[in-house]
């Protein structure tokens, strides 16, 4: 690193051009001799200001060097315990700590343990990413995030006036998550043939309490897929690497004009992740709308070459066919499997007459 430019030009090249010339002085009047000598003073002080000014240039560069890389930053995986609560009346909002979940009696909602995050990746509130860099393992913070930047401000205009013939039948109660129009809201009161719906976040206007401890640094990259996975869909999934060799097929252009592209099959090391498909997967709503983006991201932050998801099937659903939802038992959801499917819509959180309805549309 260069020393900042002080607005002073040096003559250090043209006092050590001056050095070169003097050689041993022989031939020279007292005169010159003198001239020569208040030269060499001039051009030895100036090596000794190079020199320092040298070291301290090295010093700085040190310093700086040292100060990037303690702690931990942008692109690092870290396991992550964290609390928020409203700055307000200190409602949980959301927590890793299962004796918290325990005390507000939501421990039934879930599982409840530290999270794998990728610092730099947006995983976190901005303000709560800033204060986290730098920081070592073991280290613990609390920081507020501003109400704009956790769930938004409170706005007036998104309080909303619909037709009552909008709201469900059974969503006709105050407090009721509705959904008009492909919007979010709930619902305040409905008299006669209107509905009044706020369609604002239900924490919008509220500043957040974020308490976290870095538990420690992910490296292996199994854990790092999990934990990726964890974080976007919320699905503890069976999953291992494998290192193996797979054939590619490529088109290869011709050298010469006019000729014919051919296809070209290789064999490449690849490192691929299997992941088992459960029923909970496949009716996971992140995971149906979004598996691509997902598992594009995965691979970029891991060094994962490719995601394959395999769904088994291992006989034990009863009479039948294998693949035949166990055969005639299977009809109308009954059955081991109809009962499997029937959890995973309900741990999806998933309207299955919805889905027909939409279907059916």
């Amino acid at each position: 690193m260069s020393a900042p430019f002080d607005g002073v030009i040096r003559p250090w090249g043209r006092n050590v051009i001056l050095k070169s010339r003097t050689g041993d002085g022989s031939g020279m009047s007292d005169e010159q001799r003198a001239d020569a000598d208040e030269s060499q003073a001039d051009a030895d002080a100036a090596d000794d200001e190079t020199a320092v000014y040298d070291d301290a240039e090295e010093v700085a560069e040190g310093a700086e060097s040292e100060a990037t890389e303690s702690g931990i930053g942008d692109g690092d995986f870290v396991r992550l315990a964290y609390t928020l609560r409203t700055k307000d009346d200190g409602s949980v909002v959301d927590t890793t700590d299962e004796e918290v979940a325990e005390e507000e009696g939501v421990a039934d909602q879930g599982e409840f343990e530290p999270r794998v995050i990728v610092l730099g990746e947006g995983h976190l509130f901005e303000v709560v990413e800033e204060d986290i860099i730098g920081r070592e393992i073991g280290e613990s913070g609390s920081v507020t995030v501003p109400a704009a930047e956790a769930f938004g401000e409170y706005d007036e205009s998104e309080v909303r006036t619909v037709a009552a013939n909008k709201i469900p039948d059974d969503s006709r109660r105050p407090g009721a998550q509705v959904q008009i129009d492909g919007d979010q809201g709930y619902l305040e009161t409905i008299i006669g043939g209107r509905a009044r719906v706020d369609f604002n976040h239900p924490l919008a206007g509220e500043e957040i309490a974020y308490e976290y401890e870095i538990l420690g640094e992910v490296t292996d990259a199994l854990e790092r897929a999990e934990g990726l996975f964890g974080m976007f869909l919320d699905l503890d999934l069976e999953m291992h690497i494998e290192e193996e060799e797979v054939e590619e097929t490529r088109v290869e252009e011709p050298d010469e004009e006019g000729g014919e592209p051919e296809t070209v099959t290789e064999t490449v090391e690849k490192t691929s992740l299997y992941i088992e498909a459960t029923p909970q997967l496949s009716m996971n709503q992140q995971w149906m709308f979004q598996k691509q983006q997902i598992g594009q991201q995965v691979m970029e932050l891991t060094g994962i070459d490719r995601i394959v998801v395999q769904e088994v099937i291992d006989g034990s659903g009863g009479m039948g066919m294998p693949g035949m939802m166990g055969g005639m038992g299977g009809m109308g959801g009954g059955g081991a499997e109809g009962a499997d499917i029937e959890e995973a819509l309900e741990e999806a959180d998933i309207d299955a007459d919805e889905i027909v309805d939409e279907i059916e549309e």
